[in-house]
């Protein structure tokens, strides 16, 4: 029976799982024709002392297997070899355009992005009528900036989809020193220190700037009804997602302002063409009203005026639509609003939205996307500075 393609060795640290990606990546050398690479995210974690190139040299120093320094990869005396890579950024991948191999091997999977891991199926293939697996295997602990869509891979889908998680544990790794691995853990904040001992996907690093606690009693069930100060802004992208790519999104956050307190009525995120962007932007400002003000941030140069003025024209005509040049940093232009949420000034209405918004928010600036966050600030100052978002209580959609 052949064996599962995809699947994650993960968890806690020390519980062997890059011996068991090495033992993996080396079963079927004694076939002419074997091809097996493993990567890390640079070249500098493959040379690590104890990382994979040096008990690479342990293992089979002596063996038979000739080691190419320069190449670094091993030729064994079937003829097949065993690669390690690096994929420093993410145009990397495409070094390997041309390569094929029946074994590809990740370690630390969580510091890769999505594009680069899926993009090396690709390269996974074997001769008609060759008795070798295809076989994509990974090991990792939880965090990074690749935790999210890991988790989500192996997880979440992973059964559905024939994909093959795991777990990995201290107990697993008999050669390991526990009681003072367990020791050096403590010296790790909490969260990194439940990733790495208990191996918990669930353990996760926010940002530094918004908390998910700030809301925690701050949900309330309709948009208040006499909220005379509102907008619907607009954070814009134009990719449509193509397999094994994470494009931006684009945004689009109704916020109203009423005595100082803040009320997230309303989230629209996609993606799409710009044709997708311009039908769907039109038909959530149809839905919202003529008199509900739209705001959209403008990009810098000709254009960023260009595609302001085609909206004006074209896209929200009749519409109190404008678009706003943005100053600063993301992290700047988020401050504001995130000091109201700590202040317990802003309120959510409850909508199937809820979670990834405050995933996201909550991950900032160290998540994979801020589309929400930059929408969010972009309504606060629009509400803050009281630019024309006048409108009759009657008139509010929510």
């Amino acid at each position: 029976m052949e064996p599962a393609k995809e699947v994650l060795y993960g968890g806690a640290a020390g519980g062997g799982k890059s011996d068991a990606l090495l033992m993996a990546a080396l079963q079927y050398v004694d076939i002419p024709g074997y091809s097996a690479i493993l990567f890390r995210r640079t070249y500098a974690d493959l040379t690590l002392s104890g990382a994979l190139i040096e008990r690479s040299l342990n293992w089979l120093g002596g063996s038979g297997a000739r080691w190419n320094q320069q190449s670094h990869k091993w030729t064994f005396p079937s003829g097949a070899v065993m690669a390690f890579g690096n994929l420093e950024r993410s145009q990397d991948r495409f070094r390997y355009q041309s390569a094929e191999f029946q074994f590809v091997g990740f370690d630390e999977l969580t510091q890769f992005e999505e594009n680069q891991y899926r993009y090396l199926f690709s390269r996974i293939r074997r001769l008609e009528g060759v008795n070798i697996p295809l076989r994509m295997r990974s090991a990792s602990n939880p965090g990074n900036i690749g935790h999210d869509w890991v988790k989500q891979r192996f997880m979440i889908e992973g059964q559905s989809k024939g994909r093959v998680f795991i777990p990995a544990t201290l107990d697993e790794n008999k050669n390991l020193d526990r009681l003072e691995y367990i020791k050096s853990l403590d010296e790790l904040d909490p969260i990194t220190r439940r990733q790495y001992l208990l191996g918990d996907w669930t353990a996760r690093h926010g940002g530094s700037i918004f908390k998910r606690e700030y809301f925690h009693d701050k949900f309330i069930d309709s948009f208040p009804s006499d909220i005379k100060h509102v907008v619907r802004f607009w954070d814009k992208a134009a990719t449509t997602p193509k397999k094994g790519s994470d494009p931006d999104w684009t945004v689009g956050l109704f916020l109203g302002e009423k005595k100082g307190q803040y009320f997230v009525g309303h989230v629209k995120r996609f993606r799409g063409s710009p044709k997708v962007n311009h039908d769907t932007i039109r038909n959530v400002s149809a839905e919202d009203g003529y008199s509900i003000p739209v705001r959209m941030e403008q990009e810098p140069g000709s254009s960023g005026v260009d595609a302001i003025d085609y909206y004006s024209r074209e896209v929200l005509r009749g519409y109190n639509f404008r678009g706003i040049k943005t100053t600063g940093s993301k992290s700047e232009r988020a401050a504001p609003v995130a000091t109201a949420c700590e202040q317990g000034n802003v309120f959510i209405v409850r909508g199937e939205w809820n979670t990834t918004f405050l995933d996201e928010i909550e991950a900032f600036p160290l998540g994979s996307h801020d589309d929400q966050v930059d929408a969010f600030s972009g309504a606060f100052h629009q509400l803050r500075t009281r630019c024309n978002l006048d409108v009759g209580t009657s008139e509010i959609p929510w």
